[in-house]
């Protein structure tokens, strides 16, 4: 680590990031594996098929919920009722020259 002084005159530290070698470590370990599939020091070889479970599916019974509600009385009709509509007159004006 280094220390280096801000223009403010704080002291700082840079630190290395490790990140690297532990990327260079899994190259390596993944490379190893790869190299010994090739050479064939790891063999590896089904000896069983794969096969799903048998799954029964048996159904009994049952009932659909039941609801009980209550909701208000509305009443739609007709009515017939006269209605008085104002008239309007409409002058046009004069023109003023």
């Amino acid at each position: 680590m280094a220390e280096y002084e801000n223009r403010d005159g704080r002291v700082g530290e840079t630190r290395k990031s490790s990140a690297p070698g532990w990327l260079l470590a899994i190259i390596i370990i993944v490379a190893l594996v790869i190299a010994a599939f090739a050479f064939g020091l790891i063999n590896i070889d089904q000896t069983k098929n794969a096969a799903l479970p048998d799954v029964k599916v048996e159904t009994t019974g049952g009932q659909a919920p039941a609801f009980d509600v209550d909701t208000a009385d509305v009443n739609v009709g007709t009515k017939e009722t006269t209605i008085e509509v104002p008239t309007v007159s409409v002058d046009k004006a004069k023109d003023a020259k």
